[in-house]
């Protein structure tokens, strides 16, 4: 099966991203494919005009601040256009995709949406939702100023088929430095074995809860850091192309670990969004969160210090493992206003766009010609961790799944928060791999 493929390829690309150290300059150049479309994209001055409907999940706290200065620009730079501001809340978009997939389904398609870059729009393109948009790319510079293996993981038969506005990392702890300071932890362990010996600590020192989830698709994130941990990158990157069994050892020790972790959390509801458990960190309530790193801006608004007040790392055992996913914008078949949606892909490719994005959402930019200079540490950090360490793919936000393989791993991960079972959670775990990939 198509899809099936292209999933493999883009998990075993991912290490080649790492070019999107090297530096370039804006120019319009091609994708580097052959197959590729070459028609020159037509704009207008001030924008195509009318309304140009926009469908995010980005619709509260820190992911909101990176669209409104997107909104911003694009009323600067395309006056002759209104932005109308689709966006659903939801975190990772599981609210938002439900309402996007039933008025694609109904005919009525926003101007442009959002989505992961990599396995997950997919399951767009083979329903023949959303259209090439080789020529913005074009435009924009090609792969004189995106990584080309990022362009490739969009590339199907030919076509390219969203704009990526960014790049994030998911494996990153969150923690509270006076917290830790009080359980007299001092250092970054090594292991998800020292990371429990921690909040052992934690949990002495007066503090209930040290580890904060929040809904249903958080825990899929924190699940997934727990499997590349316990496997290493090659075996969980073997996960999605047949290498590595759901049922190893190496799973059923993710599990285990995964539910031991749990043991120290809060108790959550699947409606809560990630903003809950970073404040539970913010606040002191608990020591240590795995956020994505969108994280950072949640930390800025409540106007916290980093190495004061907070601090990161790698979730433990995935140092030198950047857990890669990007945030792209697509083109649907029949938007009502394919011209102003390309003006929108336009601003949300070009290098102006993307430093004004990614300075508020806390991700680094999916170009290459933006100085890492321009960003502060924890950017820095994360542009050198994308250019020097390996690559692997995210479950939780579509870089390394379908939709629907990404649906049954969630119901998997929701049922195993009540139920505690073992067993049943690398069962499902295996029948979501044969479903959906075998």
């Amino acid at each position: 099966m198509r899809s099936r493929t292209v999933a493999s390829a883009a998990t075993a690309g991912l290490v080649a991203l790492a070019l999107a150290a090297c530096g370039g300059t804006t120019q319009t150049g091609d994708t580097g494919n052959a197959n590729a479309p070459t028609t020159a994209l037509q704009t207008k001055a001030g924008g195509a005009g009318g309304d140009v409907g926009v469908f995010t999940w980005w619709a509260a706290g820190s992911e909101k601040q990176g669209l409104d200065a997107l909104i911003k620009l694009f009323q600067e730079k395309y006056p002759n256009n209104k932005f109308v501001n689709l966006a659903v809340a939801g975190g990772a978009g599981s609210n938002a995709k439900a309402k996007l997939a039933s008025d694609l389904q109904n005919n009525q398609p926003p101007d442009s949406f959002q989505g992961h870059a990599g396995a997950e729009l997919m399951d767009y393109i083979d329903k023949g939702q959303i259209e090439p948009v080789n020529d913005v790319i074009n435009a924009l510079g090609g792969d004189k100023v995106f990584p080309k293996d990022l362009l490739d993981r969009l590339t199907v038969d030919g076509n390219i088929y969203s704009v990526p506005s960014n790049i994030h990392r998911a494996n990153v702890v969150w923690a509270n430095v006076a917290v830790l300071k009080k359980a007299g932890i001092n250092e970054v362990p090594k292991d998800i074995k020292g990371w429990i010996a921690d909040m052992d600590k934690v949990k002495a020192s007066g503090v209930d809860t040290p580890l904060a989830v929040s809904g249903t698709w958080t825990q899929v994130q924190l699940f997934e850091t727990v499997l590349i941990a316990d496997l290493g990158a090659e075996a969980y990157s073997g996960l999605f192309d047949g290498k590595t069994a759901w049922d190893s050892d190496g799973v059923k020790q993710a599990v285990a670990d995964y539910k031991k972790l749990l043991s120290y959390a809060n108790t959550a509801s699947d409606g809560d969004d990630w903003p809950v458990a970073i404040d539970l960190v913010i606040s002191g309530k608990a020591a240590y969160n795995v956020m994505g790193d969108w994280a950072l801006a949640q930390f800025n608004e409540k106007g916290k210090k980093q190495d004061q007040d907070w601090t990161w790392f790698p979730t433990p055992g995935t140092d030198g493992v950047f857990d890669f996913l990007a945030d792209s914008f697509t083109l649907p078949k029949g938007a009502k206003n394919p011209g102003g949606a390309k003006d929108w892909l336009m601003l949300i490719g070009s290098a102006e766009g993307q430093k004004a994005f990614n300075l508020a959402k806390g991700s680094i930019p999916a170009r290459t010609d933006i100085p890492a200079s321009d960003f502060p540490p924890y950017q820095q950090a994360a542009m050198k961790s994308f250019k020097d360490d390996t690559i692997v793919s995210s479950i939780a936000h579509g870089a390394a799944v379908s939709l629907a393989w990404n649906a049954d791993i969630s119901t998997a991960i929701s049922k195993f928060y009540v139920s505690k079972n073992e067993t049943q959670l690398v069962s499902d775990l295996v029948a979501a791999q044969k479903k959906n990939a075998g």
